[in-house]
């Protein structure tokens, strides 16, 4: 069955997000999150973010375009979120600390939201728990013939896609393993906070995060 994500969720992300492929460069990235996370919270500016993130080198990287790019992925994600959830991505259990992070990803990335709508919660609630290369090629496949700016891609792109993807999924804790078939972990979160994002934001996107939970 399909899960229904709810026309007001899908219209807007439709609306407010074109689709994109940065996500391969800019995995799960939770570490760095909670980083920033923490210096919003401690009322930094952009000034002293960049002061922190270009001077400093909070995230340990050599370049200065990928200290740019991390913090430019990591800044857009925290503007989905609001200082209850990003306390609560400090302070709450690591399982729905890192499920946060997933949600804000969700909220930024049109195409990632798309499959996690599509095959990742379909898996969970049909209770078939293997992830398998064929559920990313039927998904990107699709959008293919969805989407005229996903065909023109090329196949390196839906290679890399599907690598990311994987990761971010498997550092979240919603896969076991990342070869083979992959045996999906069935999400679990603290229940204020379900019960926060679903009041705030409906019932769209806790049933992506929790597998049709809602």
């Amino acid at each position: 069955m399909e899960l229904n994500t709810g026309p007001r969720e899908r219209d807007n992300m439709e609306k407010r997000l074109k689709y994109s492929s940065t996500i391969k460069s800019r995995p799960f990235l939770y570490k760095e999150t909670k980083m920033l996370a923490e210096l919003h919270l401690k009322g930094l500016n952009e000034l002293e973010l960049k002061e922190k993130v270009i001077s400093q080198n909070i995230f340990q990287v050599k370049t200065e375009t990928r200290k740019r790019e991390i913090a430019s992925a990591i800044k857009a994600r925290l503007k989905v979120l609001d200082d209850y959830l990003i306390r609560k991505l400090l302070t709450t259990d690591i399982h729905t600390s890192k499920l946060i992070v997933l949600y804000a990803i969700l909220k930024t990335d049109r195409l990632f939201y798309e499959f996690m709508h599509e095959v990742f919660s379909e898996k969970i609630s049909g209770r078939d728990l293997l992830l398998k290369d064929r559920d990313f090629h039927h998904f990107f496949e699709a959008k293919r013939q969805q989407s005229e700016t996903v065909a023109e891609w090329k196949e390196y792109t839906f290679y890399k896609l599907k690598q990311v993807y994987i990761r971010i999924l498997y550092e979240a804790g919603l896969l076991k393993n990342q070869k083979g078939d992959r045996e999906v972990s069935i999400p679990m979160m603290n229940p204020e906070v379900f019960d926060y994002i679903k009041d705030s934001d409906g019932n769209g996107f806790i049933k992506v995060l929790t597998g049709g939970r809602g």
